[in-house]
């Protein structure tokens, strides 16, 4: 697991950038933190990093699944909210086991979610308003 703190938005964006690249197609974020932590400026960086544009990413608490993607291809990223969704509603629930070409960010994950390969990312907001965020790999169960 790495720690980060980011102090703006900008910087959370851009580390979500940094980590774009190692996010594989079919690999699911699960998201963490608090509402106002920055889960969804964190998927705005890995937009930027997949070469999206970040400034289209919204947070889907109320559209549940918003998609984005070249126009006429399948989508590179998949941007998910569990917050108004049971506890226990998996992928398969939801209808985004098709999407396994596009990287699943999935923000207020409820276990058990997914049998891929998932990253963790969890953000806590500090003192001052500054965010510790932690990134763990597929690899690292916590």
């Amino acid at each position: 697991m790495t720690s980060h703190v980011s102090a703006t938005a900008e910087e959370t964006r851009r580390l979500g950038a940094s980590f774009a690249h190692r996010f594989a197609p079919g690999d699911v974020v699960l998201l963490e933190g608090d509402l106002g932590a920055g889960k969804t400026e964190f998927v705005k960086g890995i937009a930027a990093g997949l070469g999206l544009d970040p400034e289209d990413v919204s947070s889907p608490s109320f559209a549940l699944v918003h998609e984005y993607g070249p126009a006429g291809s399948p989508p590179l990223l998949v941007h998910a909210d569990l917050y108004r969704i049971f506890a226990g509603a998996s992928i398969a629930d939801l209808g985004l086991d098709e999407r396994e070409s596009a990287i699943l960010a999935v923000e207020w994950p409820r276990p058990p979610l997914t049998e891929r390969r998932a990253w963790r990312v969890s953000i806590a907001i500090g003192e001052g308003g500054a965010r510790r965020i932690d990134v763990a790999p597929p690899d690292e169960r916590s």
